[in-house]
């Protein structure tokens, strides 16, 4: 399956229209180079801004539709019983990439239990785990980065396996399957 668009999309600096699962006029959803937990996606506007206020009506509400459609994908397709719906409006929030972006993170119950709770996703999300910037240039180096946690069961995923969670969570976007 090739891209959903062969115009680039752009997530801050970075390239990934191939991460790239569904477009919408003004947003796209990317599978995650890091995810906390499987299933964990970014959607985004496509016009690169760093702030929610920095967007426009037509483009935040744009966003936060396609959050919800999206949503509603990844709680069907990592059988999820909730989501986390997060965003941190930046760099004093914990936005590591400035490029506005929402995290959907699928949950289940007991899921966090032995990291301490599931309250331990917020602790994930503003250290060095949800620190989306941080992951891109680890992959850009090219070479791995000493984390400052456990990542015993985290590891930053190829090209390849984000291209192939984006293609099937593109052919599960599809209308018919909605």
């Amino acid at each position: 399956m090739p891209p959903l668009t062969s115009k680039p999309i752009h997530f801050g600096t970075y390239l990934v229209t191939s991460s790239v699962f569904h477009l919408t006029p003004l947003s796209f959803a990317i599978v995650n180079i890091k995810p906390i937990l499987p299933g964990h996606v970014l959607v985004s506007p496509r016009r690169v801004v760093p702030r929610l206020s920095d967007l426009s009506q037509d483009e935040v509400v744009d966003l936060f539709l396609t959050v919800q459609k999206v949503g509603r994908l990844i709680e069907r397709i990592y059988k999820a019983s909730s989501l986390n719906i997060a965003m941190q409006d930046g760099a004093d929030a914990g936005q590591s990439v400035p490029h506005v972006h929402t995290h959907i993170i699928p949950r289940k119950a007991a899921d966090l239990d032995n990291r301490g709770g599931s309250d331990a996703i917020y602790r994930m999300l503003e250290g060095e785990e949800g620190d989306v910037g941080e992951h891109f240039e680890e992959k850009k180096r090219n070479r791995p980065q000493f984390p400052k946690v456990d990542e015993s069961t985290r590891h930053s995923r190829s090209e390849e396996d984000m291209i192939e969670e984006a293609q099937m969570l593109a052919r599960e976007m599809e209308p018919s399957r909605l």
